[in-house]
């Protein structure tokens, strides 16, 4: 029986220190769910495929002003973000004041799940080509869709930031290039599940790379605070990571 190494979403997931900026990108409906779409400017799309990233957001979805911010800088390095609203509008930010913020993560987990393939086929049907290449980046709540692409050889790379309900089985399917964006003390990763997972991939002989970064907490990837030096310094380097770690694998 495969061991969880990664729980829900808790209470800080309801806590955000909103960023400043203006977003760049669009929502259009794609597959059934509304879909934050950031594309390169022509001046850095590079090589002769379409180089495709999917933004599988935390519980703030990919249309909270941090997350579009985010997408918009993967774009702004040569990828087509895109982002599904899997909460149908019906985010953690509707539910920062609920007794019960543990049913509401438990209730969005199906029906984000059940929507996920039908949006995915019709990625496939507007972006795909023989050549386009696919990445998937999962904050939280959207790690576990990664590690399942991760399994089936669809992506060519895969990254996850302060992830959410992972088992031992996801890194023991793992096929693709893995990049973990991690924090120093995170209740849903914590140490020893870390080092689970990389006893796992070492034994797989897994290609893959952590990301550790001392004095920030689960959700700084997403919701640190600019204004504090580490945290901001973190933000800003898990992405620069992650956008290294796709161009990579998707050159």
């Amino acid at each position: 029986m495969s061991s969880t190494l990664a729980g829900p979403p808790g209470e800080c997931c309801f806590t955000s220190v909103k960023h400043s900026g203006t977003p760049v990108g669009r929502v259009e409906e794609l597959g059934g769910l509304n879909t934050y779409i950031s594309e390169p400017p022509a001046s850095v799309a590079t090589g002769t495929h379409k180089k495709v990233m999917l933004f599988l957001a935390d519980v703030y979805s990919p249309l909270y002003l941090n997350n579009k911010l985010l997408q918009d800088y993967f774009a702004s390095c040569g990828f087509i973000v895109l982002g599904p609203d899997y909460f149908f509008g019906d985010t953690a930010a509707n539910h920062v004041h609920d007794a019960n913020r543990a049913g509401w993560i438990e209730g969005s987990r199906q029906p984000a799940i059940n929507a996920f393939p039908k949006w995915l086929d019709a990625v496939k049907a507007t972006y795909g080509t023989e050549t386009t290449k696919y990445c998937a980046v999962g904050y939280c709540f959207g790690a576990p869709f990664v590690l399942d692409l991760a399994a089936d050889g669809f992506l060519v790379a895969g990254a996850i930031a302060h992830p959410a309900f992972l088992e031992e089985s996801h890194f023991e399917k793992l096929t693709a290039p893995l990049l973990l964006s991690c924090a120093e003390v995170d209740f849903t990763f914590g140490l020893e599940a870390r080092r689970r997972a990389e006893d796992i991939m070492v034994g797989r002989k897994s290609t893959y790379h952590f990301q550790v970064f001392s004095g920030v907490q689960h959700g700084y990837a997403v919701r640190g605070d600019p204004n504090k030096p580490q945290e901001r310094w973190a933000k800003e380097e898990s992405a620069r990571g992650i956008k290294e770690w796709f161009s990579r694998f998707a050159a």
